[in-house]
């Protein structure tokens, strides 16, 4: 009873923490329990569309001037998380299985004259993913990904090129088995 308790006033932090941003844009926006918003008093703009879900403890990040556009009727499902530092957009009618990551950003790193990786510089380009897709369980999309519409995206891929407009991507894995 006090878990629930304390999830409705939690839920409407978050919720009250959207409304104050001058910077984001939203209506009929539906939390599950332990999501977290983490947004910059300086980002460019979050905008939802209508009748969007966030199920259970997902994360979304948005940074100083990034933008993260996300179109009605979007449904995400647990544990997913959005890391927006430059630009992310998402169409309608769009979902995301459980544990869908989306980054639009790696670390910076050098290789020459030695290997060098840097905690807190980041390369970053826009993600993309368009209308009436369906992102399986487990993918993850990097930087510089466009997703066209209508596409699947099987669960466990890690989308690193474009996909073109209807196509569906599959992890294909090689299911060989031989006795011990």
């Amino acid at each position: 009873m006090f878990y629930n308790f304390f999830e409705k006033i939690y839920r409407r932090h978050q919720l009250a923490l959207l409304k104050r941003h001058p910077h984001v844009f939203f209506e009929n926006l539906r939390l599950g329990a332990g999501g977290r918003f983490v947004l910059d008093k300086d980002l460019k703009k979050v905008s939802i569309g209508k009748s969007v879900e966030f199920r259970n403890y997902s994360s979304i990040l948005v940074t100083r001037g990034a933008t993260l556009e996300i179109g009605d009727h979007f449904f995400m499902n647990n544990f997913c998380s959005i890391n927006c530092l430059e630009h992310i957009s998402i169409g309608e009618n769009t979902l995301f299985g459980e544990n869908v990551k989306l980054y639009d950003h790696n670390h910076a790193y050098e290789t020459s004259p030695e290997f060098k990786l840097y905690s807190s510089e980041f390369t970053k380009a826009p993600i993309t993913i368009g209308s009436n897709c369906w992102l399986g369980s487990n993918v993850t999309v990097l930087k510089g990904v466009t997703i066209g519409d209508n596409c699947i995206i099987g669960a466990g891929c890690t989308i690193y090129k474009d996909i073109p407009s209807n196509t569906q991507v599959v992890n294909k894995q090689d299911l060989t088995f031989r006795s011990l």
